[in-house]
């Protein structure tokens, strides 16, 4: 089977989202630091964080159940074009500093880049899918005496959506990697403001590249928001695998955050290794996350389950290591571990719930996914704050690191459990769209 990379579409699409994703991460900065020097409130930067990520976290599914039941072109490139502006316009109140002022519009723009990272990612999937139809075509009415052509089609599309997904995970750690850096080094030489204009730009390069992205999705549930808001919350419910997998996952995902305000105290605190030290902790995390997107691209026949259970384990270890770590240079080495874990834990996850889901539904899903994602960083930063002030930091990783162990094991355990359909219990397909009704719950097993 050909790369899915292959696809000028997808990599549009990739290179995009990490252009973006640079750009975000180097906005980001530019706002932590313009907020803690005219505030030098750590309460201040906190509601930053939460403005930008939990409360846009409430509103974003149905921000995109509404763009997919419009018929409008160029929605995708909308969001985009109000990030921009939006940045713009938070460049101005920097520099003439109004903290509400800022708050309001860091809510507004989590909200278009959390609804437009949905979009985007089921956008990557749908391509991914549509490119193995072409390639080997979706099996049709004509062949009901092969009923196992519909799996075989599935098996590759699946593996072509794995495969989009550990390209995009790529540029996401990438991003990660060199977009604090970027960012912390174009604050320092000019200032919070020209950063968020460098942002807003990144903003309108994607767009620019995603202008011809369609992101309507036809369903049975009409144009109505709350009906296919309902229709993917009845998904859910009715799904065996995948209520209880983003349950435990949700869980985890509030240990893995918890680890940000904890890191601070322990490289200065705990390392007496200062700035440096925890730049250095962060940057061979990233490291870790690039390694680990290369090993999610490289294993795409191991059952997705086992890989979302092993870098949630890893990410566990990791912070275990943390609270064991006698020096920085054995701290770096677990963090580099752990981010190995976190890039293959990401991917692993968006895989699971596309594959337990109809296609027409994957722009809902991953915006449950990213609002998840953000609630459980809020509720992630206070508790890793909480733990550090009630004990120290390495008791603080130590509690984390068995918590997100145990998660692990949870996960695994959800998966093992899942039912497993067999291939001539599919029927005859009429295409590929039709296939995602016939196997709205659980994938073919690998």
């Amino acid at each position: 089977m050909r790369s899915p990379l292959e696809s000028f579409r997808l990599r549009r699409i990739i290179i995009a989202y990490t252009v973006n994703r640079l750009g975000t991460w180097m906005g980001l900065v530019a706002l932590l630091v313009a907020v803690f020097d005219h505030t030098h409130s750590a309460l201040a930067v906190a509601a930053l964080l939460f403005a930008g990520q939990a409360l846009p976290a409430l509103v974003v599914p149905a921000i995109v159940a509404r763009i997919e039941a419009s018929r409008r072109g160029s929605q995708l490139t909308g969001l985009y074009l109000l990030e921009a502006v939006l940045t713009v316009l938070l460049a101005v109140l920097v520099s003439r500093f109004w903290l509400p002022g800022i708050l309001v519009l860091v809510a507004l723009d989590g909200t278009a880049a959390l609804a437009a990272s949905a979009l985007l990612r089921a956008e990557v999937a749908r391509t991914a899918r549509e490119q193995a139809a072409a390639e080997h075509g979706a099996p049709t009415v004509s062949e009901p005496e092969e009923p196992s052509a519909a799996a075989r089609f599935e098996s590759s599309a699946q593996e072509a959506e794995r495969k989009a997904n550990a390209a995009l995970n790529v540029g996401f750690s990438v991003s990660f990697v060199l977009g604090p850096v970027l960012g912390g080094a174009v604050v320092a030489a000019a200032g919070s403001s020209p950063a968020l204009l460098i942002d807003a730009g990144s903003f309108l390069c994607a767009g620019a590249l995603l202008v011809d992205v369609y992101p309507h999705v036809e369903d049975a549930a009409g144009d109505s928001v709350r009906a296919r808001l309902r229709a993917a919350w009845q998904h859910i419910n009715q799904a065996p695998t995948l209520r209880p997998l983003l349950l435990v996952e949700a869980v985890a995902i509030v240990f893995l955050e918890s680890a940000g305000p904890i890191e601070v105290s322990y490289a200065k605190g705990t390392l007496h290794a200062g700035d440096q030290g925890l730049g250095l902790l962060m940057t061979a995390w990233g490291a870790g996350a690039v390694v680990g997107s290369l090993v999610f691209a490289r294993l795409l026949r191991r059952p997705l389950g086992v890989m979302l259970s092993l870098g949630t384990l890893t990410v566990g270890l990791a912070y275990v290591g943390y609270a064991a770590a006698p020096s920085l240079a054995i701290a770096c080495l677990a963090a580099l571990i752990g981010g190995i874990g976190n890039g293959v834990e990401l991917p692993s996850l968006n895989s699971i719930v596309q594959q337990l889901t109809p296609q027409r539904l994957h722009g809902r899903l991953m915006g449950a996914v990213e609002s998840i994602t953000a609630l459980c960083l809020a509720v992630g930063l206070p508790l890793g704050g909480a733990l550090v002030a009630l004990s120290s930091p390495r008791v603080a990783f130590l509690l984390v690191g068995l918590a997100t162990t145990a998660t692990a094991g949870a996960l695994l355990g959800v998966w093992r459990g899942r039912p497993r359909p067999l291939a001539d219990d599919i029927g005859p397909i009429g295409t590929a769209e039709a296939l995602d009704e016939a196997l709205p719950h659980s994938p073919i097993p690998k």
